[in-house]
Order: structure tokens, then sequence, then C-alpha cells
């Protein structure tokens, strides 16, 4: 899953850069409005933490932007106002939820996977596919109760597919979705890591579809 993050603080940035990657999410960094708008105008996002006071251009002037140009991803405010109508304006100009400094980042990561699991159609933090449990809350996965040890882009890769199941999902939409824009992507190195999934799952739940990429579905939803 790939977030933005449009923040021009640098160590509050920082730390929230840190703790999105911790979370298991690709993060790209904007510390201005025009580069943040530009990014999120151009790059698929599952998410965006917007401030609202940027340089050059301020949060509710980038996210009316997003939204006329017919933008839609979730996007989670950051600001430090605290007059209920500024809430009221950035929730009207198409903000999803906000977060008023000071804040704990635990409240703005539980913030977000709410945002993204919605976006997806999930109601909760656990996410199940037969005996495969992916719990977004603690990035941790679990096959009939045991749990699978996953590097970060694999947890990225199954969480997306989790995300998205019974959907096919192309290689270049994985690629969008599990790297940071400064990632030297490659759509070969997906085969790689599904490859590697398969075989720590002990579950063939990934289905290859040739010609069009990836569906995650359970084995009893093929009988």
């Amino acid at each position: 899953m790939r977030v933005l993050l449009i923040e021009d603080e640098p160590d509050l940035a920082r730390q929230l850069s840190t703790a999105l990657d911790e979370a298991g999410y690709a993060v790209d960094i904007a510390g201005d409005g025009e580069e943040g708008h530009f990014l999120g105008d151009t790059e698929p996002y599952d998410a965006v933490v917007l401030d609202l006071g940027l340089p050059k251009m301020d949060g509710l002037s980038v996210l009316e932007r997003w939204r006329q140009a017919g933008r839609d991803m979730p996007v989670l405010i950051l600001t430090a106002r605290d007059r209920w109508n500024e809430k009221v304006a950035g929730i009207d100009a198409g903000a999803d939820d906000y977060v008023t400094k000071p804040f704990h980042i635990e409240e703005v990561l539980a913030r977000l996977r709410a945002l993204v699991r919605r976006a997806a159609g999930h109601a909760t933090n656990d996410l199940v596919c037969g005996d495969l449990r992916l719990d977004t809350r603690a990035s941790r996965v679990t096959v009939d109760g045991n749990p699978i040890k996953l590097t970060a882009l694999e947890y990225r890769l199954l969480a997306y597919l989790m995300h998205h199941r019974d959907r096919v999902v192309s290689r270049t939409e994985l690629v969008e979705h599990l790297y940071d824009q400064n990632f030297d992507r490659d759509s070969n190195t997906i085969e790689v890591f599904v490859g590697r999934l398969r075989k720590k799952l002990g579950r063939d739940l990934i289905r290859t579809v040739r010609g069009l990429g990836y569906r995650l579905t359970d084995d009893a939803d093929e009988a």
C-alpha cells in the first residue's frame, strides 16, 4: 500500500514517514503544496496524509484541485487549527477525516487504516481469505493461526492483494502501489515475490491470470 505524506515540518515529516514505513506502507514525501499537488495528481496512492498549513499552495487548495480533477483517493487532514469551521471547510473540500495537532502517531495510523480499508470495502482490521488472516493493525499474517514471517515488500504485496481480494490485479498496478517514487521499479520482481509468498503461505491462494495479473481467492471459491 502506497501513501503520500505532505508535511512541511521536517521533524514531523520524518517521524510520520518512519511510522508509516514500519506499519507497512510505501511512503512518498512532499514538503510543500505544489509538489504535493503534482504527486497526488500524477501518481496512484492508496491514501494521502495532508497538512493544511503548507508553503506555495495551502492544503485546502491542493485538496480542492484534486477533487475537481476527479482524484478520489482517501485524504486524512493534519491541521493545527482548532476552530470547528476550518475543520468543516476541509471536510467540505473533500477530506475523509482529520487529526488536529498535536496528535499521537498511533491515532494517525489508526485513522489511515480505517480510510484505506473502507475505500477497499472492508469493515475491520482483519482481512481473511480461507485460513489466511492479515491483521492490518499489528501488521501480522497468520495461516491457520500460525504466524508467517514476511519481508516488508512481501507484506505490502500480500496486503494489497488482500485489500483487493477476488479482483485481478495487474503487475503494473502492483508496482505502482508497492514502491515509492525513488525505488528502482521492475515489474519482473513481482513474480519473484509472488513465488516467495506462495511458498511461505503454503497455500495456492494467489492465482496467476495469464496476460492480466494475479488474483487472491480462497481455495473453496474455486470448487
